[in-house]
Formats: C-alpha cells, sequence, structure tokens
C-alpha cells in the first residue's frame, strides 16, 4: 500500500507502410465539408469522405448545433476570429446568481466586450447542449495571419501523423504554439471554474508584461467556458438529459461530450485543467493507484505531477487558513493517499485527455462547497464568501498551470510527440520507477499498470459479423475518436483464421493506440490490487457494443484502405416477406418506426421480426434512416406485434436508451403514482429505479395492482425486483452481490424471444441474481460459472458473500408470463449498447401477453 510521501498521398496503404512513423495519407477529396461544430475542418485528411448512411447514423443521436452566431470561415483563417454573440435572455432563476457567480446569460455579454479589449480573444460555437444552451469555445493567444494558423495546422498534424519526422523537425521546437485547453464547469453545480476563466481571459487580453506576451506567443489557451450550461443554470451535477457528462467520454452520448471531443481531437492539447468541486482541502491529480494500462503513464506522471507542485504551491500560496476561512491545504493524492482516487477509466475528462497527447491533465476540485444542500440552507453571504474563496483557488490553479506551460513548452511538445511516437512504431511502453520518472518521489510496484497490445484488432465483414448493424455504428464510433480504420480490399488470412473482403482493421501501430485499445480491448480484473474502485473499472466496447471484435497477432500484407465512415448497412430484400434481427438497438427503433404507422409485424420465436412484403416501402425508409438490413423470409406464423407504450421508472441513462430504441416512453415515479396517474396510456411498465411499492398511497397501489393484473411488468436491479416481489409476479428471490462490484461479464443465454443470439458478455453495476426460482419461471440468461468477471472490480463482502464467485452459475435475466427481472444492467449509461435490446425484446414480449 502507498504510504504518505514528499509524405505524397496514395489511396491504398498496405500494413508495412502504416506501421511506419512516417504514415501515408489520403487526401480528402476536394469540396470536402468542414467540421459543422469547430469549423476546424477535418483534424486527419488519412480518412474519405463520410458515407450518407454514416451521417444518418450519427444525426440519429448529435443534435445539429445552431450555428447562427458563428463565423464560417475556414480553419485556417488568422487569430484573432471575433464575432458578435447574440445575448440569451435574462434569466433570474438562473442559480449562479444567488453565489455572486455569472449566470449563463450575462456570458455572451461578457465575451463580447473581452473580444473588444484587443486582438488575442477569438470566440467560437462548439456546440450546444442537451437543453439547447450554447457552448463557448475561447482562444487566447497572440495574434496569426492566415499564413500562420496554416503553418500551425500544419506542425500540428504532423506531430501526430508523423511524429518521428515532427521529433526532428527545428520548426516544431522553435514555432509551434503549445495546446492547452481549460475545461470549467462540467458539472453544472461546480460553478467557479467558469468565473475563474473569465477573470483570466481578461487579464490576458489586457495584459502588457513580457511574461504574458512570451505566453501569448508561445501558446494557444482554449477555454470551454462553461461545459455544461443546463446544470449551471439549474444548479445541477447532471445536463438537461440526466447525464453526468464526466462520465460520458467512452460512449459520448451527449452532445456536450461529443463538442469536448472534439476540442481534444482538432486542439491536440499538451495541457489540460478541469475544474471540479469540492474537496476541502483542493484535491490536484495525479491520482492514487489504479493508472490506466493504455496510457504512456511514465510521460503522464512526470509532467502531471510537476504541474501538481506547482499548483499546490500558488493555491496554498494564497494565505487562505482552516482557522479563519475553512480552507485546508491542498493535497495531491498520487502522494498524500493510498486509494481511491483513481485514473483508471477514460470516462473522466483528463484520463480521456490523454489519449489524444494530453501529458499533463488533471482534475482540480476546489475547497468549499456551495451546491446541494449547503446551496439550499447557507446565508447567501457566506455562499458568496465560499464562491469568491473557490475563484481564487480555481485561478491560482489556473494561472499555476500557465506558468509550467511557459517554463516547459519545449519539453511537454516532445512528450506529446513520444506518446505519438510509441503508437505509431509499436513501442513497448515504459514501466513508471524512480528511474524512468526522476523527480517524482514514492513509485511502487503498485503504481506500474502496462498491457500488452495486439498487433490489430478486426471488426469481420460477412458470416463472421454478429451484427453488421452494431460493426457499423462501432466503426464510426472509433473514427470520431480519432482512431485509424481500414478496409481490406480482399479476403485475408490472419492467426489462422479467414477474414472476407471488406472487413474493418484497427491497426494498432498508429499515434492513438492507447485509445483505440482503451475502447475495444477486454480490459482486466482488477479485484484485487484495491478495496474500491472510485466510478466503473470494465468498460470494453468489443464486447458491449454487440458487434463481433477479434484481436490479431499478425498484419503483415494485408491491403488496406483507409476509411472516414463505416460502410453502409442498410437494405431491403427485393421480393416476399421481410426479415429484421433484433440485435442492435437501431433494429428496435426501426421496428417501433413501423409499429407506429400501423404495419403489421410478426414476432418469430427466435426474437426477431417478421415484416410483410407489402410494407417493403416504409421497410426502405426505415433502412435509410436507421441503417438496418430486411432480409428476405419464409417464416410463417409468430406473435403479432402492436406499437409498446413504456411506463418507466427509470434511471435517466436507461430513460435515454429506451429512447434511443424508439419507443414511447412516460417517466413515472412513486410520486406521480401518488398523484394519480391514467394507466389506459401505456401497455408495460419498466422498474429500475424511483418506484417504492411501500410508498404509494391505497389508491396508486389499487390501479397499479388492476394494471399488472393484465399488463407485464420488465424489472431491472433490486427496485425492479422488490416491486415484483410487492404485488407477486414471479416467484423468485433476487440476491444483491457487492454494491460497489461493477464490469464486464461472462453469460450464458438460453435462447428465447429475450436473448436469442444476444452476446455473451454483459455488464454488472450491483449485480442481482435469482434463487428459488418457482413454478412457471424461465431462465433467459445466466452469469457463466468459474469466475464470471472478465474486466472490472467485483469483491466478495465482509462476510464473504456477494462476490463474483457466488453469481456464479446463477440465473442473471429470468422471466415468466407476467414479469421479465434483470440482474445485469444493460441499458447502463448507453455502455452496453449490445445489451439493449435484450430489455427491448423483454417489453414486446410482456406488452404481448
Amino acid at each position: 500500500m502507498r504510504t504518505t510521501r514528499t509524405a505524397p498521398a496514395r489511396p491504398v496503404l498496405t500494413a508495412a507502410l502504416i506501421a511506419g512513423s512516417l504514415l501515408l495519407i489520403t487526401p480528402a477529396p476536394a469540396g470536402a465539408d468542414t467540421d459543422p461544430v469547430t469549423r476546424e475542418g477535418p483534424a486527419l485528411d488519412h480518412r474519405p469522405a463520410k458515407s450518407p448512411a454514416s451521417a444518418a447514423r450519427q444525426a440519429l443521436t448529435a443534435p445539429v448545433p445552431d450555428l447562427s452566431d458563428d463565423s464560417a470561415d475556414d480553419a485556417h483563417r488568422g487569430y484573432p476570429r471575433e464575432q458578435i454573440l447574440t445575448p440569451d435572455p435574462v434569466n433570474p432563476a438562473d442559480k449562479s446568481t444567488k453565489l455572486g457567480l455569472t449566470p449563463y446569460h450575462a456570458i455572451a455579454p461578457k465575451l463580447n466586450a473581452l473580444q473588444r479589449l484587443g486582438d488575442r480573444v477569438s470566440v467560437e460555437i462548439a456546440g450546444r447542449s442537451a437543453g439547447g444552451h450554447r457552448l463557448y469555445l475561447v482562444t487566447v493567444t497572440a495574434p496569426e495571419t492566415a499564413r500562420q494558423a496554416r503553418e500551425q495546422s500544419r506542425l500540428r498534424e504532423l506531430i501526430e501523423n508523423a511524429p518521428a519526422v515532427a521529433a526532428k523537425d527545428p520548426a516544431v521546437k522553435a514555432a509551434y504554439k503549445t495546446p492547452v485547453f481549460l475545461n470549467n464547469n462540467i458539472h453544472g453545480n461546480e460553478w467557479e471554474g467558469t468565473d475563474a476563466s473569465l477573470d483570466l481571459i481578461e487579464r490576458l487580453a489586457t495584459a502588457n508584461d513580457a511574461r504574458t506576451a512570451d505566453l501569448l506567443a508561445h501558446s494557444r489557451l482554449y477555454f470551454n467556458i462553461t461545459a455544461n450550461p443546463d446544470g449551471r443554470i439549474a444548479g445541477t451535477r447532471a445536463n438537461a438529459g440526466g447525464f453526468d457528462l464526466n462520465r460520458d467520454f467512452v460512449t459520448a452520448s451527449q452532445p456536450e461530450a461529443r463538442a469536448m471531443r472534439q476540442i481534444m481531437v482538432d486542439k491536440q492539447p499538451a495541457v489540460m485543467l478541469d475544474v471540479h468541486g469540492y474537496v476541502n482541502g483542493t484535491l490536484i491529480e495525479p491520482t492514487t493507484p489504479p493508472h490506466g494500462e493504455n496510457y504512456e503513464y511514465d510521460l503522464f506522471l512526470k509532467n502531471t505531477y510537476a504541474n501538481a507542485l506547482g499548483m499546490e504551491a500558488a493555491v496554498n500560496g494564497l494565505g487562505y487558513t482552516p482557522e479563519k476561512d475553512g480552507v485546508e491545504p491542498a493535497q495531491i493524492p498520487f502522494r498524500d493517499q493510498d486509494e481511491g482516487w483513481d485514473d483508471w477509466p477514460p470516462i473522466f475528462t483528463p484520463q480521456y485527455a490523454a489519449f489524444h497527447g494530453t501529458v499533463a491533465a488533471h482534475t482540480v476540485e476546489i475547497p468549499l462547497r456551495v451546491n446541494n444542500t449547503d446551496y439550499n440552507t447557507l446565508p447567501v453571504s457566506e455562499l458568496r464568501r465560499r464562491s469568491a474563496i473557490n475563484v481564487d483557488v480555481a485561478g491560482a490553479a489556473l494561472d499555476a498551470t500557465l506558468d509550467f506551460v511557459q517554463r516547459q513548452r519545449t519539453s511537454l511538445v516532445a512528450d506529446q510527440i513520444e506518446v505519438f511516437r510509441r503508437g505509431a512504431a509499436g513501442a513497448a511502453q515504459v514501466p513508471v520507477s524512480e528511474e524512468t520518472v526522476p523527480g517524482v518521489p514514492g513509485i511502487g510496484p503498485e503504481d506500474v499498470y502496462t498491457t500488452a497490445f495486439p498487433r490489430a484488432y478486426v471488426i469481420p465483414a460477412g458470416d463472421a459479423q454478429r451484427s453488421p448493424t452494431a460493426a457499423a455504428r462501432l466503426v464510426d464510433h472509433l473514427i470520431a475518436n480519432d482512431v485509424r480504420v481500414s478496409r481490406a480490399a480482399h479476403p485475408f488470412r490472419l492467426d489462422g483464421r479467414w477474414y472476407a473482403k471488406g472487413s474493418y482493421v484497427v491497426d494498432m501501430r498508429q499515434p492513438k493506440r492507447g485509445l483505440a485499445n482503451a475502447l475495444l480491448a477486454d480490459g482486466r480484473d482488477i479485484s484485487d490490487k484495491v478495496s474500491v474502485m472510485y466510478d466503473i473499472s470494465g468498460w470494453s466496447l468489443g464486447r458491449l457494443w454487440g458487434a463481433t471484435v477479434e484481436p490479431a497477432q499478425g498484419l503483415s500484407h494485408v491491403t488496406l484502405h483507409p476509411v472516414r465512415a463505416a460502410a453502409p448497412v442498410g437494405y431491403v430484400a427485393p421480393r416476399g416477406d421481410l426479415r429484421l434481427r433484433l440485435d442492435d438497438p437501431r433494429e428496435v427503433a426501426a421496428l417501433n418506426s413501423l409499429l407506429q404507422q400501423g404495419v403489421r409485424v410478426r414476432q418469430a420465436a427466435d426474437g426477431s421480426v417478421v415484416v410483410p412484403g407489402s410494407a417493403r416501402r416504409q421497410a426502405a425508409t426505415a433502412a435509410r434512416a436507421y441503417d438496418v438490413a430486411f432480409d428476405a423470409t419464409r417464416i410463417t406464423g409468430g406473435t403479432p406485434l402492436t406499437r409498446v407504450r413504456v411506463a418507466a421508472a427509470v434511471t435517466p441513462g436507461e430513460l435515454f436508451a429506451l429512447r434511443e430504441m424508439n419507443f414511447e416512453v412516460t417517466p413515472v415515479s412513486t410520486a406521480v403514482l401518488n398523484a394519480g396517474f391514467d394507466w389506459s396510456t401505456v401497455d408495460v411498465l419498466f422498474v429500475s429505479a424511483g418506484l417504492e411499492h411501500d410508498d404509494l398511497n391505497a389508491a396508486a397501489r389499487t390501479a397499479l395492482d388492476a394494471f399488472l393484473d393484465d399488463h407485464g411488468l420488465v424489472g431491472r436491479g433490486t427496485d425492479g425486483a422488490a416491486l415484483n416481489a410487492a404485488v407477486g409476479l414471479l416467484p423468485v428471490k433476487a440476491v444483491e452481490g457487492n454494491g460497489d462490484a461493477n464490469g464486464v461479464v461472462r453469460v450464458v443465454n438460453s435462447g428465447g424471444k429475450i436473448t436469442a443470439g444476444a452476446p455473451d458478455h454483459g455488464f454488472v453495476y450491483a449485480p442481482v441474481w435469482f434463487t428459488d426460482l418457482g413454478p412457471g419461471v424461465r431462465v433467459e440468461q445466466s452469469y457463466a460459472t468459474g469466475n464470471p468477471l472478465v474486466s472490472g472490480h467485483w469483491r466478495p463482502l465482509a462476510d464473504g458473500s456477494g462476490g463474483s464467485a457466488a453469481a456464479a452459475g446463477q440465473p442473471s435475466v429470468v422471466s415468466g408470463p407476467h414479469a421479465v427481472l434483470f440482474g445485469t444492467e444493460p441499458l447502463f449509461r448507453a455502455h452496453p449498447r449490445g445489451e439493449f435490446t435484450q430489455v427491448g425484446r423483454a417489453l414486446f414480449t410482456m406488452a404481448t401477453m
């Protein structure tokens, strides 16, 4: 345990060429669109244009930003890039105002004023929040001509695309401006980073000292003023969609996360800060173990620790004390704690940024709490006193970081180049030690995390692919994350297996191999490493998104075409009845669109559905909209389906998943039912959170019982199981595992309408299993025998119960005539998309009982 311690373009690539440090690239076609979010255009031009099907896939989940306030000029226009922002209506209910901070509606006028102060400040609209608010990206740098801006873009692309060349290029050392990303207010009720950044921008805009001139001549500073305007206004941690944005970077389900992702792809920051609250004393990363195994952690720790020391000194140097101000000295978890603040999952902003070449990335938790209960109970004067101190502390951390950038810019850029060079060359990671990371004391074996990268990942085409729709979505997601994907021009053989022409290949000799591996690898079981994790510990999209993904150790003599988007999947057989598989949430969404149009659809015994040939026109529209395939079929019979209206007492992530599958959903809760609910408006009830049978009043309980007499229940987790027990639908006993457990698990599916053809992996978070099965109960799925945990953290409780061994072989999904119960988390935060359809099929089954 830790103790406290002081090149010419060419359209076809072969594996041998890809393996080199100077990758051959295919230029974007003439007239290719620039990126609509950042106006930076494609960050790389090694990929051909997106297909219409890919654009349709992305449009389903990515709302188009309103760019009415922004300039349409291209990415290589010089700086400043000023614009006049249209003010938002004054909102007296904005929660920032009570704290004496900047309300959201005052930000646009403030940015307009800052742009008028000189020629150093530029404002762009990086996107729109889930609630429709503008996301402001401010760039502060010395003025640049268009020619100078083009040179910066050239050098940035050289650093990523040809790092071995960049390392020797004197222009990089002499002229490249170090990119710095300062992210604020990602949790909406952790406000003060926004105000500290606005203050800093104002100082930088007007300062005439030599230090500022030097800093801006050699750096570009990018400020995301508020990453979560919805939460800032409402005083909530989450955005308007109910999502914690600092948990969304693996999946990027929310528009704010996609905007931040694009900033990191386009700007390629070497340093970043994410300003949070509230931990007293101020918490400054780097973190405790376990450390993400896909990082170049030696480079990351070296820089992050050095900057942390500077921030610590600056924060403590403000002179606030515990006695007078209630402010404790700052702390650095890596040095000061044993465990509890890990950087294992790339769901957090700094940990995700590391995969885009950020070699010093920090969460900074400012000290004095002003949210939640304190917001509602403390006097306004005390809240404003605390907020003012927090703005000072955040400002000190920002200033210290800029000092660090100014001192270390050459080595920071060199280390970013080395991150990309190792990836492109397939070089080994360097384990951390006091020899490999000099100046960081107390490094021990508990800090050493590395992984073995495969030579490539293959996402097969043809019969070897479980779900072409899921595969296409995964490919598009990888590309959106700036992971390079190619497609095979011919059938090929790897590791003794044949793959069809058109299979996708992720060559792991690429600059961002760490991110590719973090998204696609199984991960590992780290249950024995620490007693508890800060958040999720397993997240493999290779296992959870429903596509077949296979690692490979060889890749020579495979002819590959780089792709910018997955090929279209949508297809409708020219004659006969049509079969639509329900292996992917897009297929469920397509089915629901047909049902809402009144198309007569039947469900087969294997869970797929049959669409009559007479509805071929509607099927063709759905195939285009959802990029799904309708194959010819001779299946007869089956259960008729009608549209399904769902009453849902669920988490925000589950509500998101249900709506992504195009279900008609009415959110309910104990309070909604107690106020009187019209059950005639829904067909099935889904419960996982927020509905307690014991808390219902007599009328609500009677109405619920009457509904469940002839309608079905789908339940998830302890709340779903508790409701089932209270109303007596399914004779089973629910057993709770360790509530801290989570990760990717192996499962065994029993077939039938709910789990036929489902993936053999699932996701758990506070896992549940079922025993004492009574008459009529069918086991739809079980945890695998042995240790079902593939990756994550799942320990037994202190009394030896609740561990993965206890769950092995036990039912994880059960059903009966009136209910389906899930002990897994098939809709968790948009992570296990390949599991979504199990819930979709369950809802159809219960709605047609």
